[in-house]
């Protein structure tokens, strides 16, 4: 195993291989100090030989940009976030930019602080903040002035605190109610996903659909993210025959509502329809294959960069001005469908 395969380079290698002191190479490095031309070429052919990549820091220092974008979030496991992320992340790389991940546990002042002094530490040129709970939003009201910031979620923003960028959630949740709507059903009941400074923009859409269309709009079933927690509440539905669609705040509660359901004997959609939010990969292969709203979060992702570069490069940057906000896409798969016999007779 050859010694660059061992450990990689560091400046130290660079020195000992040109044959020029340590300060010579960070001369080279960042131009602070003029080298003479043949102690500049051997660093250069060192750099090559080794394959010695400078850290941010030092790149930062070499072309006086800095090259780090932080992304701080609540979470990077749930479906949503690690979309996003994967979104932010091949745009900035494309840009020649660095992403830095920060996970805030919490939206205590004292850990949103901690994370933020962190975070700032580093030569960041931006911030992205994923704002898709009560953490981003923390962390939105307490970043400092003076640095780029965008936000990315799901909620539109009424403060214009920071720029955002945003799926249009109550759009997807209107969508999702109206067709259920059109298929016959009399109203639609709503698991809901945790709130956010006030209702879900989903969960507004749905409610805002009943609404116009004169439909009763029934009592929302709070749940959390988790698919245990739609199960719990599709046992409490259980046998209640005025539920006829039920509309989760997200894939995970209407796979667990499904299970519930069908565990107990009611068939999807003859006895009710189920429909989920998201379009996670799995819902097309699950029995039935789930009737969705489709957020595209990698494309979120890339519109949060495009967004910040605007700030960082302007040169360099897309237009993006038009793309602040997108539309969930209804996905029609099996899980919903027209009232039917099997409704009025669950139960009998």
């Amino acid at each position: 195993m050859s010694d660059a395969q061992q450990h990689r380079p560091v400046m130290a290698d660079v020195a000992r291989v040109a044959g020029v002191s340590l300060p010579t190479v960070s001369r080279v490095l960042t131009g602070a100090v003029s080298v003479s031309p043949d102690k500049r070429a051997r660093v250069l052919a060192a750099i090559e030989q080794l394959g010695y990549r400078p850290n941010a820091a030092a790149r930062a220092l070499v072309s006086g940009r800095r090259s780090l974008i932080a992304v701080l979030a609540g979470n990077t496991s749930l479906y949503g976030y690690a979309r996003t992320i994967s979104g932010i992340a091949g745009a900035a790389r494309q840009a020649g930019y660095t992403v830095v991940i920060m996970v805030v546990e919490s939206a205590d002042p004292a850990v949103v602080d901690e994370a933020l002094d962190l975070v700032l530490g580093q030569p960041v040129a931006g911030v992205i903040v994923l704002e898709f709970n009560d953490v981003g939003r923390a962390v939105v009201e307490r970043l400092p002035q003076g640095i780029p910031v965008v936000s990315a979620g799901g909620r539109v923003r009424r403060d214009g605190q920071v720029r955002s960028v945003l799926i249009d959630e109550y759009a997807g949740g209107r969508a999702v109610t109206e067709y259920l709507l059109g298929l016959g059903h009399a109203t639609v009941h709503h698991v809901a996903i945790p709130v956010l400074g006030g209702a879900p923009g989903r969960t507004e859409g749905w409610r805002d659909a009943l609404a116009a269309a004169g439909a009763p709009v029934p009592e929302i079933l709070r749940a959390t993210w988790e698919p245990a927690s739609g199960y719990r509440l599709g046992l409490e539905l259980l046998g209640r025959l005025d539920v006829t669609a039920v509309f989760c705040g997200n894939d995970d509660l209407a796979i667990g509502v499904l299970r519930a359901f069908v565990e107990n004997g009611v068939a999807v959609p003859q006895d009710v329809s189920v429909v989920g939010f998201d379009d996670q990969p799995f819902g097309a292969f699950w029995s039935p294959p789930l009737t969705t709203a489709s957020q595209d979060f990698d494309d979120l992702g890339a519109r949060a960069f495009a967004s910040l570069q605007h700030d960082l490069d302007p040169a360099a940057a897309e237009d993006a001005s038009s793309a602040v906000v997108a539309t969930p896409t209804l996905v029609v798969r099996e899980s919903a469908g027209p009232v039917g016999r099997g409704a009025a007779g669950r139960g009998s």
